[in-house]
């Protein structure tokens, strides 16, 4: 029982998690799909609260309200930054609330709106090619400006590039500094995990520093979220969805 408890203190310390806690120091952030705001989700109550799809509003459930946000679309480099007006509930595999307008400003694709968002500490400076502020915003009062950036206009070519590359999609899972305790957590999920795609489970060592156990690829948002849905509930309170892109 000893050897057990001392190899099981070993891997929790020999971890680098993926989960954050967003009282820490060191700002939130987080890759994965954004929940498009709709009034009729609203009606039947599967999000708790309000927004203005005319408008350019974002609502994270578990940061500040007045928290300023980065949201980025990995696929262009294309970014705002807007405040968090207000904290509503959604479902948890969504990473954050978004209305129909940024999808449009930032040319997220409809079907599959991948993102990545960062909190910005208030103190903290940025560099960005254009800012500007929108006159719809300035009506909501908060001590924390409401701004959006935009970055790195990308080619017509490249656009077209961007669309026609096939759609991958994986679950970043956990990182290690070994391969050797990546592959017991990978074993352990195949175990304990019932019912979760085994095949899709793979390791990816980045460098001799740091490896990643890995879930995907998937072609369809139905796909991932259930395996999302299944790790979660094994334990993994923040997971990281990215592209092949």
């Amino acid at each position: 029982m000893k050897f057990k408890l001392l190899f099981f203190i070993l891997f929790i310390f020999s971890c680098s998690p993926q989960s954050k806690t967003l009282n820490q120091k060191k700002p939130y952030s987080a890759k994965g799909f954004a929940y498009v705001y709709n009034n009729y989700d609203f009606q039947n109550k599967i999000i708790k609260g309000k927004l203005n799809n005319e408008k350019l509003q974002i609502s994270h459930q578990n940061l500040k309200t007045g928290t300023l946000i980065k949201i980025i679309n990995p696929r262009n480099n294309k970014s705002i930054i807007l405040k968090n007006i207000k904290r509503i509930k959604y479902p948890d595999f969504y990473k954050i609330l978004i209305t129909k307008p940024i999808i449009d400003e930032l040319e997220l694709r409809i079907d599959l709106p991948i993102l990545e968002i960062l909190e910005i500490k208030k103190n903290k400076s940025f560099v960005a090619e254009k800012a500007k502020i929108y006159n719809e915003e300035k009506k909501i009062s908060s001590n924390a400006p409401v701004t959006s950036v935009k970055i790195s206009n990308i080619s017509k070519d490249k656009k077209k590039k961007i669309i026609n590359k096939p759609n991958k999609i994986f679950i970043h899972i956990a990182s290690f500094y070994s391969l050797e305790t990546a592959n017991f957590l990978k074993q352990r999920i195949i175990k304990e995990v019932s019912d979760i795609d085994i095949n899709k489970l793979n390791i990816k060592q980045v460098n001799n520093k740091e490896t990643h156990v890995i879930s995907g690829p998937y072609t369809t948002i139905n796909l991932l979220k259930n395996d999302y849905i299944k790790l979660k509930n094994f334990g993994f309170e923040e997971l990281d969805i990215y592209t092949n892109e």
